[in-house]
């Protein structure tokens, strides 16, 4: 069970909501993150003009093996803080949802939507 939902969560208005930038790319690179303490990949996610490709560490290898990622379209937050990973700079936040064993499944798309289009 994941741990955030055992607390009670502040209620947020749409103007915060409206603060976080999610966004659909296309993963178009993933390798082994070998600097990271828990098993993790480094993705390349393309989200079109005008946000370019931005790189994501994802801990996701227990669900996911590198060669099915590669043309995978996920959602991720493209404005948090960049964040350092190792020597890997994470510019973006994939967002998945816990399986069963707490490990990550990706947040994606069954139909075909803009790359780069925004959630809303």
């Amino acid at each position: 069970m994941n741990a955030i939902s055992n607390i009670q969560l502040p209620t947020i208005s749409l103007e915060d909501f409206l603060k976080v930038d999610i966004r659909l790319g296309t993963i178009i690179k993933a390798q082994l993150l070998e600097d990271a303490k828990k098993a993790a990949f480094q993705l390349w996610i393309d989200f079109g003009e005008p946000l370019g490709v931005k790189r994501s560490s994802a801990q996701v290898g227990d669900n996911y093996a590198l060669g099915e990622l590669i043309g995978r379209r996920v959602a991720a937050v493209v404005n948090f803080e960049p964040k350092l990973i190792g020597k890997f700079m994470s510019e973006v936040m994939t967002l998945g949802f816990p399986d069963r064993n707490g490990e990550s499944v990706l947040l994606s798309v069954d139909r075909a939507a803009l790359t780069g289009g925004r959630l809303g």
